[in-house]
């Protein structure tokens, strides 16, 4: 009797959110993206998520995102390390971004639904999906998809219905769920509708110790750009005694945060700790923090404190 391949198992571990560095003309600084890359994988994060929401995905070309995925194997960083964001608003540039992914050989692809028009049906977005997953051809195999729910920034929500309709249509290749909705009742719906099939993972980094004992085996994170470890903790160690007090200073940071734009400030904090100002360069139509903004900036997370060591 011939034993049936074992399914791919999805990731378990930090995978941050990787924040974009860009060079004066704002290109992507590839040396600055693979280091940091590299220091994240040395502080314990078992593997990167590439243009994502926070990596300002949507604000790049297909072909800069594939040069970016090329620059980032070519300076260390193992394809197998490496989850990217594919999702673009035309449909076939999707298809040609996991194509080139799944080639390159990376663990797997995050997917948004289409994010332009606004209103459309649950049908609909099935048909979107399917359209990239059927185009994959003889590829499908090898692709590892997590499905991507946000939408309070696309417009258009994952229903219970589209990820039951998707992952019996492809068992094998939709392997899990990013909520980043942000509201945890619907994350702990997700987990008891789906967590027997897929794993659910959840962005909004205080929900992590729920979804943690809830079967979460991780994060794609985009405070874990500077704090992974303690990201890490409140998901894997959800009732560890420390928990409690490191998920306040988790809603105490994404507080002191609440009166910038988001991405911008997430930079900020990268140029503060690193000591490299190019960290504050964004893509329109994000603006970068003011002068101003960026001294308010660091007496708050100086105040506030964050640890290379632990955090």
């Amino acid at each position: 009797m011939t034993t049936p391949p074992a399914r791919p198992a999805a990731f378990s571990g930090i995978w941050p959110a990787l924040l974009t560095p860009l060079n004066d003309d704002l290109s992507i600084d590839h040396a600055r993206l693979a280091a940091h890359c590299q220091s994240l994988v040395v502080r314990g994060c078992p593997g990167v998520t590439l243009f994502g929401t926070t990596g300002e995905g949507p604000s790049f070309s297909l072909a800069e995102r594939q040069e970016a995925l090329q620059q980032l194997i070519a300076n260390g960083i193992p394809a197998a390390q490496i989850m990217v964001s594919t999702s673009c608003a035309a449909l076939p540039e999707t298809l040609a971004l996991t194509r080139h992914a799944v080639g390159a050989g990376v663990h797997g692809c995050l997917m948004l639904p289409p994010f332009f028009l606004k209103g459309v049906s649950d049908q609909g977005i099935i048909d979107s999906y399917r359209y990239v997953l059927d185009g994959m051809g003889a590829d499908l195999p090898q692709l590892r998809l997590y499905l991507y729910h946000i939408p309070q920034v696309t417009g258009v929500g994952l229903s219970h219905h589209v990820i039951a309709t998707l992952k019996s249509m492809y068992p094998d290749t939709i392997l899990g769920i990013k909520d980043s909705a942000c509201t945890t009742a619907h994350s702990i719906g997700l987990a008891e509708a789906f967590m027997k099939d897929l794993t659910v993972y959840v962005g909004f980094e205080p929900d992590l110790p729920e979804m943690g004992r809830r079967g979460s085996t991780g994060a794609i994170s985009g405070l874990a750009n500077f704090m992974p470890r303690l990201v890490s903790r409140l998901v894997t160690q959800p009732d560890a005694p420390a928990t409690p007090a490191e998920r306040e200073r988790v809603v105490q940071l994404i507080g002191l945060l609440g009166g910038y734009s988001l991405m911008p400030a997430l930079k900020g904090i990268m140029a503060l700790l690193s000591g490299e100002p190019g960290w504050l360069r964004v893509r329109a139509p994000l603006v970068a923090l003011t002068a101003g903004e960026f001294a308010a900036l660091e007496t708050t997370i100086r105040a506030f404190g964050i640890d290379p060591e632990s955090d």
